[in-house]
Formats: structure tokens, C-alpha cells, sequence
């Protein structure tokens, strides 16, 4: 590590703490910091940033948080640069599906155009054995709405998803893909009874999607996989407005 690289200067003193958390993440993000390197001292940081001891070690603990810094005891311990990953952003993304803490025209209006777009990408990109592979699994899909096994079907069309994410070989999409499909299924338990109408329907936007895709039809493949999003949203949406309202306190407006 270049020390003189880094060319870390004294903190704003109005925003001492996000400028030091900021400049060591800049250094990082910029490469002038790699995977590997140890910063300097505690008392060299301090020098530089020119600030207390509890406002650098606050900072260096939200760079750790944030999978930047990996902070080590002992006498040759130190703050460590992490390698890069989307472990911590998937987390978090996963947290917020996971925890319903999206509005439902939220969670729709981003699905219909992400799940279009996919689809799109998928039907120009798909090769004989992606088609087999979405095949196998509206087949199984098939097979276990026949057995009332609504779980199990849950689960081949989560993969049917993520397969088509595969297919684009776009990483942004596979990542989102993962963190939205591994987690929806609160939603889907809260909102959607999935009887055998709503699997029957389920199952033929599934076929609808994979004939677009494997006929090389992505504006097909679009409309296929937003009318599939926006269709089950209208189905927990009314489900939604089924549901009991909280009473209203005391001197409220109704």
C-alpha cells in the first residue's frame, strides 16, 4: 500500500464522521486501497482525519458493517481491506423483501418492469439447453399442482425465474433475481391463497412465458411476464384491502 496515495486530509469539521467513513471509502472504491492492505496505525489515521480516537474507530466500525473493512486484535491486527462482495447488499435487499417492508405497489411496479425485461433478454439469448431446462421445470411445476402440492410448485417456479435471470448473463439481474425470489414468498403466504385456480393460472403464464422465450419472441416474453406480475399483484392487492383495519385511536380522523 502507497501511503502517499491515499492522501487522506483532516476531516469537515461540521461532518467529521461521514467525511472520514466517506474518504476511506473512496480510497477503497477508487483501488488507491486494496483487498489486503492494512491502513495505517490507529494514531496515523488519527493524525491525518485529525480526530478522536471514538469518532475513528465509530467509522472504521460502519466500514466493517458495510463489508469494506475487516477489523483485526492482536499485534499484527489492524484494519484489514475486504475483498468487494454483494453479500451485504443481497442481505439487505433480502431483508426488506423478507420482512413485507415494501408496499405491494412498490414490490409490483419494480417486478413488472424487471421480470419484462428479463424475459425479454431471455428469449434472444436462450439456447437449446436453457429451453430444456425452462421446460423440465414448467413440467414439474405441472406435476405437482396435479398433486396439491402447492409448496413444492412454489419452488419450480421460483427456479423457473432464476433460470431466466440465468440466461441473461446479466449479473445485476441474476443478483436482484436471487434477493427478490429467495424472499417473496411472504408475500405470497400473506396475500395469495394459490388454490387450484390461482396455480392453474400460475402454471399458464409459466408456459405462456417459456413458448415467447423459446419461439425468440422477447416483446412476447415481456408482455408474457409483466401480465403474469401484474395479475397476481391485483390478487393480493384485493386480498389486502380484505383485511382488517386497525381501529382508529381516540380522537383521530376515521
Amino acid at each position: 500500500m502507497n501511503k502517499e496515495a491515499l492522501a487522506f486530509h483532516e476531516a469537515s469539521r461540521n461532518r467529521i464522521f461521514q467525511d472520514v467513513v466517506n474518504q476511506i471509502q473512496d480510497a477503497i472504491l477508487d483501488g488507491r486501497l486494496k483487498t489486503g492492505d492494512v491502513l495505517p496505525p490507529e494514531r496515523e489515521l488519527k493524525q491525518m482525519f485529525n480526530t478522536s480516537r471514538g469518532t475513528l474507530r465509530e467509522a472504521l466500525r460502519v466500514l466493517e458493517e458495510r463489508g469494506l473493512l475487516e477489523i483485526r486484535l492482536g499485534v499484527r491486527g489492524g484494519a484489514v481491506v475486504r475483498a468487494i462482495s454483494s453479500r451485504q447488499a443481497s442481505e439487505s435487499l433480502a431483508l426488506l423483501v423478507r420482512s413485507r417492508k415494501v408496499a405491494l405497489k412498490h414490490l409490483a411496479e419494480f417486478r413488472e418492469g424487471m421480470e419484462g425485461n428479463v424475459a425479454s433478454l431471455a428469449a434472444q439469448r436462450a439456447g437449446a439447453e436453457d429451453i430444456e431446462t425452462l421446460q423440465a421445470l414448467v413440467d414439474e411445476a405441472g406435476r405437482h399442482m396435479a398433486e396439491g402440492r402447492r409448496d413444492a410448485f412454489l419452488e419450480a417456479d421460483k427456479r423457473f425465474h432464476l433460470a431466466l435471470s440465468a440466461i441473461t448473463g446479466n449479473p445485476v439481474y441474476i443478483f436482484v433475481f436471487h434477493s427478490i425470489h429467495d424472499n417473496i414468498h411472504r408475500y405470497y403466504d400473506h396475500y395469495l391463497s394459490m388454490d387450484g385456480r390461482e396455480l392453474g393460472e400460475n402454471l399458464q403464464d409459466l408456459r405462456d412465458i417459456l413458448r415467447a422465450v423459446a419461439n425468440r419472441r422477447p416483446d412476447e416474453a415481456r408482455v408474457m411476464a409483466q401480465s403474469h406480475v401484474h395479475r397476481f399483484h391485483r390478487y393480493m392487492e384485493a386480498r389486502q384491502a380484505r383485511e382488517p383495519q386497525p381501529d382508529t385511536p381516540s380522537g383521530g380522523t376515521p
